[in-house]
């Protein structure tokens, strides 16, 4: 959630936090033990003490008055949830929804609070996007535009223009975002929040330069675990993947609360699912749901997990859980898909009628889902028509996920010469992603280029074996049916020894050309099919190496990429 409240505080340092009652009746998963929470570092320590520094002196929300008994009370639930936004961290549902009732009667009383209407407006975008009931965008919209009428940007509005970048983005609109971000920054560059929600601004319209500008001012100008978290997404964006997960490491140390905790264990769990390891996926996401409940797309992830484990019954409760709680398109087609890998085809087919019902209604208060329905259309329905809706996405939004789904619908379209251009461009710019990898062997196979076919597949399977019910099956039957490379390698991979001069004419045979696929026509080295599918090994087939230098906001003693 974005709002002025607190520029730049953080969660209050309090000690370690005594389990709940949910929690101490929540079970403990099966397996290894969960991911503990470590002890802060002494510099990790100091990070968390100047954020809280911060939120004292900035937030505007704390104001000191003379307690009878020298202690203040505990801030109510509107109020956590105001400082879990200035501090950029996220707050529990409960929390938004008694702030949304406050400020609802605020400006009910009041209706020229351009403050309140701000916040009302951000509080509503942010429980919208957590619950996906998106609904609720359009007065999330009334409420900043109230805002911005009360109090217009000249005048140094910046809680509205913030909110309005989140709402933007939470659309999947990020041109308006970058228009909305850009004039906060004007009004305030030392609000760091600002910054950290560009990252994913300029990431999603592919601008990798500004994007990391803004983590050098996200860096320069806040501290905390919102800032290691924003950083380590920026870093699994590139492919970088121990810089990401060290980062998460510390936000998860850092967090105070438990929906900050919950968000946190969840991204590593993502990352944790992208570098082919389910099971410690599966442990992550168990933690974030024991620190919030309702942290719903964890939901999702451990379905993601349950899959890879080959528990698709699990798997596909645990999508109805995410999918009943957080309607997004995505799941939806997730599981239509996991339905198909398990042969369920009629219950598949439901789900994509269901994909495509909350399509419309998302598009119907302002949400771009293009990429996904371009995705489900290309591999499920019409791909020419996938390829329309993506070409224009593309226009919008030149990002690397937009360039993967469009060179894939290329491919499904018939136009495979064209589609490897989007294909190369998504793995070059976006994150280290086995889906990228196998739309890129498929695309050349179709091209004939068996060498490279071959060697995308396998980087596919390497990333993360498991990462579709559907396409990982199809890549391990894709790499059976091209068979073992020639013995000795490809042919004629260096130049054949001149012939001898002939007799007529003195001159010599030209050298044929190597083929595409092979070592020399390409300075990506055919990796080993034995390598081990960890997190270092990927990000050395994929050529992805963290550069020296990038500034780093890492609390702990690990290595700064």
């Amino acid at each position: 959630m974005e709002m002025e409240t607190m520029e730049h505080g953080s969660a209050t340092e309090s000690g370690t936090r005594a389990p709940n009652a949910l929690e101490a009746r929540t079970p403990e998963p099966s397996g290894p033990a969960a991911p503990r929470r470590r002890r802060l570092s002494p510099v990790a320590r100091k990070a968390l003490i100047s954020a809280v520094a911060g939120c004292a002196v900035l937030a505007g929300v704390l104001v000191l008055v003379p307690w009878g008994d020298g202690t203040p009370p505990p801030p109510g639930p509107a109020d956590r949830a105001l400082l879990a936004a200035g501090a950029g961290l996220p707050a529990a549902l409960p929390d938004l929804a008694a702030l949304i009732g406050e400020r609802r009667a605020q400006v009910a009383k009041h209706p020229k609070d351009a403050k309140s209407w701000a916040v009302l407006g951000s509080a509503y975008v942010e429980q919208a996007r957590r619950t996906g009931k998106h609904a609720a965008y359009p007065k999330a919209e009334r409420a900043l535009r109230t805002s911005l009428t009360v109090r217009p940007a000249a005048r140094g509005n910046v809680d509205a223009l913030q909110g309005m970048a989140a709402l933007a983005d939470a659309r999947h609109d990020h041109r308006a975002a970058k228009k909305w971000g850009e004039q906060a920054v004007a009004a305030a560059p030392a609000r760091w929040t600002v910054h950290a929600r560009l990252i994913d601004t300029y990431t999603g319209l592919g601008d990798a330069k500004r994007a990391d500008a803004a983590l050098e001012k996200l860096q320069k100008y806040g501290k905390g675990p919102a800032v290691l978290a924003g950083a380590a997404e920026l870093y699994r964006e590139r492919g970088w993947r121990e810089d990401a997960a060290a980062g998460l490491s510390d936000a998860v140390a850092l967090a105070e609360s438990p929906a900050a905790e919950a968000e946190y264990q969840h991204r590593a769990g993502e990352l944790a699912w992208e570098r082919g390891e389910p099971a410690e996926a599966l442990h992550y996401f168990d933690a974030a749901l024991r620190a919030d409940p309702t942290h719903h797309a964890s939901h999702a992830g451990r379905a993601r997990a349950l899959a890879g484990l080959d528990r698709g019954t699990d798997a596909v409760a645990a999508y109805q859980t995410a999918y009943g709680a957080q309607p997004l398109p995505q799941y939806a087609l997730e599981l239509g898909e996991l339905y198909e890998s398990l042969d369920l085809e009629p219950a598949a087919r439901g789900q994509y009628e269901r994909l495509r019902t909350r399509v419309a209604q998302e598009g119907a208060v302002g949400v771009g889902d293009e990429g996904v329905l371009g995705l489900f259309e290309a591999d499920h329905g019409d791909a020419g028509a996938a390829v329309k809706r993506l070409e224009a996405e593309w226009k919008r939004h030149p990002g690397a996920r937009v360039a993967d789904a469009l060179g894939w619908a290329l491919h499904r379209a018939g136009d495979s010469k064209r589609a490897e251009k989007f294909a190369k461009r998504a793995m070059e710019n976006g994150p280290l992603s086995a889906l990228f990898a196998y739309h890129r062997a498929e695309i050349q196979r179709e091209l004939g280029d068996q060498g490279a076919a071959r060697r995308f597949f396998e980087q596919a399977l390497r990333i993360n074996p498991h990462f579709s019910p559907l396409l990982a099956p199809a890549a391990r039957a894709a790499l059976k049916d091209l068979g073992e490379p020639p013995e000795g390698g490809p042919e004629q991979v260096q130049p054949p020894a001149p012939a001898p001069p002939s007799k007529a004419g003195g001159g010599h045979r030209p050298a044929r050309p190597a083929p595409s696929g092979s070592p020399s026509a390409s300075a990506s080295p055919s990796p080993s099919a034995s390598a081990p599918a960890s997190a270092s090994a990927s990000a050395s087939a994929s050529g992805k190496p963290s550069p020296a230098g990038t500034p780093s906001a890492k609390p702990s003693g690990s290595a700064a990429p």
